[in-house]
């Protein structure tokens, strides 16, 4: 019993001699060391205002600048002696307090605040079996007031960008290395469209596996401005002609994943719409007289309002969405909402415009579908004939 009770006094002599080895390096070294390792993973110039640690291994870094990507009030880590005395890296919490990011997307390619050193890439042959993955274990990350600005430029000239502010997110048990656990998260943001406008908001939550590739979680955007993103559709409807001031949306996702495939339950609902005033000198467009036609059809498979349910089949570790989807949807339920009504039934619409102007599904699609929502020739075919059949 002596001999044990030596034995593990030893021991303990020997981790705390360890234990401050490491805090003092840490505290003469963990700035650069901290600085040259941003460095190295992001290829960015990294500043900071300070560098504090806190007993035992908690830091405490304040003004952190990397690059153009990423800015932050102050940064907490906390770490776990056990784990490291374990062989993992295990942080108990990491809180950023007012951080903002830039992603960039460009046609080719993308540059994001994510540096490619954080997400493991798949090797093979004698090499991967031989090299010892870090074992990464985030109990929890929570951001607060957060800000991520997205500078789109593959829809125009001008770049588009998108400012989410009022991040709150909170990620818990985030492991960054194979093992079945889910990762719970909470994300809340508000999405400022233009000055002097009704903000957007945005919500989601649910858990991810990143092991097994399973997920389940569930999105919710309010007060989505479609003229701000009207760059995105641009090349198939036609606002002005349409005479759309301004319309709100409202977005929700049931999003579930399995083994990587992801299947996506959309709903997009129109919230508002404001038309563009006209002179009673100016001649209403027809394509005008086709949205609100297009509109009408909407609302009367909808109990009066204007929806549109789809799905997104996707991949976890490669997910596309693109506004292709809605369009095709978008085509899909206005021929469905032709074939379930009868004519007398369509004739009975409030836009008078609309009696015996539009035969078919197949005539609003190919109008206001094909290209855009401009009047072109096959519009007028349809309202040439359709005039002519009256006389």
């Amino acid at each position: 019993m002596k001999i044990l009770k030596k034995v593990i006094a030893v021991l303990i002599i020997i981790v705390a001699i360890l234990f401050s080895i490491a805090y003092l390096f840490m505290l003469l070294k963990g700035e650069s060391l901290v600085k040259k390792r941003l460095e190295s993973i992001t290829q960015e110039d990294v500043a900071m205002q300070s560098f504090s640690l806190r007993f035992p291994l908690n830091l405490k870094i304040k003004k952190l600048r990397i690059g153009n990507l990423m800015q932050a009030d102050s940064i907490y880590i906390s770490t776990s002696l056990l784990g490291f005395l374990s062989g993992s890296v295990i942080l108990n919490e990491i809180k950023f307090s007012k951080p903002e990011f830039v992603y960039e997307m460009f046609a080719t390619s993308s540059k994001s605040t994510l540096p490619d050193g954080i997400i493991s890439k798949s090797t093979s042959g004698r090499k991967a079996k031989k090299s010892r993955r870090l074992r990464l274990l985030f109990k929890r990350i929570k951001i607060t007031d957060g800000k991520v600005k997205i500078i789109d430029h593959t829809v125009e000239e001008e770049a588009l960008q998108i400012l989410i502010k009022d991040i709150n997110l909170t990620l818990e048990n985030l492991y960054l290395f194979p093992a079945s656990v889910k990762t719970n998260f909470s994300l809340s943001g508000r999405i400022p469209w233009q000055q002097d406008q009704e903000e957007g908001k945005i919500e989601a939550e649910g858990w991810v596996n990143l092991s097994k590739k399973d997920m389940q979680a569930n999105l919710k955007i309010e007060d989505i401005d479609g003229i701000y993103l009207y760059p995105y559709y641009s090349n198939w409807v036609d606002l002005e002609k349409a005479g759309i001031e301004s319309a709100k949306l409202n977005f929700t996702s049931d999003i579930k994943g399995e083994n990587n495939d992801i299947v996506a339950n959309c709903h997009l609902e129109l919230a508002d719409i404001v038309r563009r005033e006209r002179s009673p000198e100016e001649p209403e467009e027809k394509a005008e007289k086709l949205t609100d036609a297009v509109l009408e059809v909407f609302k009367a498979m909808n109990q009066g309002k204007v929806v549109l349910d789809f799905k997104i089949r996707t991949k976890m570790d490669s997910p596309k969405f693109g506004f292709s989807d809605l369009r095709t949807a978008f085509e899909g339920k206005l021929a469905e909402g032709y074939r379930g009504f009868s004519v007398s039934d369509i004739i009975t619409f409030p836009i008078k415009v609309f009696d015996n102007t539009v035969q078919s599904a197949t005539d609003v699609s190919r109008a206001v579908l094909n290209g855009t929502m401009a009047v072109g020739k096959e519009i007028k075919e349809i309202f040439e004939d359709s005039f002519s059949k009256g006389e």
